[in-house]
């Protein structure tokens, strides 16, 4: 080849690879400004929050919703824990989502202090939360190409609820910080944590528990002081992010007893989640799924990982210093692996 034709075909491969890099790069990453685009959305003037109509077997109401980001391909749901808690527990989001250019949605409940708290307890059943999620969704339009349901703690039962009877809605479901059964809950609970506290302590929280004296300060006081700091969320009280506070205060504790019942120490009395158990119908679930489990959790992180092991296309990640907020006492290795599942989904377009 003469060095006129050598220099032309060099030309051209350059341009080739130049051309095709623009095009991937446009394909595959969102500018700023295409991030933060509201005109798809039309939800401009409230600054991405929403108020959605729910209808229920005991009237409409409507709850609270704010979008962050816009991504066609990659939008995440979070679902609250409680019940009765707040979106205000997962602010940590915003400051990992963005910068992957994740699309994603704060949201309350209905009973949560930013949407609408009817005083009718027979709402507060996890076959009508499931539909109020559907609900949502379609209001949304979250659909089976981008649709991420994340949940933790009560919202992770709330998320394999919805997935066993919706899941062809989704695109990928996460799963943290909730095992698939209560009674296993409990048994973790009364053999492995229980004994780990000072035995004077165990000893005065459960003459309280025994006589159900459940509001007495004093019983709140060594909850907090020995059994959140160390399985809820492992920082001292007094260096809790403000948003945990914020989401205390605002809990709501019609819907918390009614479905969790009165007791900081398991689930307990007639409370209406205490015998849910769907350990027998995780293999239906066939969506990629994302189980993460903390080594201090409430929860066994071994049942974490076995439940990544039953639905039909499981991950499981591993947050070895987090407890049941991972979100912040485990939050470089909590959002590295929760976004590193979100992306691999994406790309290899398993659904």
């Amino acid at each position: 080849m003469n060095t006129k034709n050598y220099f032309y075909v060099l030309v051209l491969l350059l341009s080739f690879s130049c051309k095709t890099e623009v095009k991937e790069t446009e394909c595959n990453e969102l500018t700023v400004k295409e991030y933060h685009n509201p005109e798809p959305h039309g939800d401009q003037f409230t600054g991405g929050i929403k108020m959605i109509p729910i209808t229920t077997p005991k009237g409409e109401f409507k709850v609270w919703t704010k979008r962050i980001g816009s991504n066609p391909k990659m939008k995440v749901l979070l679902l609250h824990g409680g019940p009765g808690m707040t979106h205000e527990i997962y602010e940590s989001f915003s400051g990992y989502f963005p910068q992957e250019g994740i699309e994603f949605y704060y949201y309350d409940q209905l009973g949560s202090y930013y949407s609408d708290q009817p005083k009718d307890l027979s709402l507060w059943e996890l076959d009508r939360f499931v539909e109020e999620v559907e609900q949502v969704r379609q209001a949304l339009g979250l659909n089976k190409n981008n649709f991420y349901l994340f949940g933790q703690s009560w919202g992770g039962i709330l998320g394999l609820e919805y997935a066993l009877k919706y899941q062809e809605h989704l695109k990928g479901l996460i799963i943290s910080n909730m095992v698939s059964s209560i009674p296993e809950y409990q048994k973790y609970s009364d053999e492995v944590l229980a004994p780990q506290l000072p035995k004077d302590v165990l000893n005065e929280i459960m003459s309280y528990e025994n006589n159900e004296d459940y509001t007495n300060q004093r019983y709140l006081d060594l909850i907090v002081e020995h059994y959140y700091t160390a399985h809820v969320i492992r920082m001292p009280v007094s260096k809790w992010p403000n948003s945990i506070n914020r989401g205390f205060n605002h809990l709501n504790p019609d819907v918390y007893v009614t479905m969790q019942g009165p007791s900081e120490f398991g689930i307990k009395g007639d409370a209406r989640l205490k015998k849910w158990d769907v350990r027998d119908r995780l293999k239906e679930i066939e969506v990629p799924t994302l189980t993460i489990g903390a080594q201090f959790d409430t929860m066994d992180p071994k049942h974490m990982e076995w439940m990544s092991q039953e639905v039909q296309n499981g991950t499981y990640l591993h947050c070895p210093n987090g407890s049941h907020l991972s979100q912040y006492d485990d939050q470089k290795v909590f959002f590295k692996g929760l976004i590193d599942f979100i992306k691999r989904v994406d790309s290899e377009d398993i659904n």
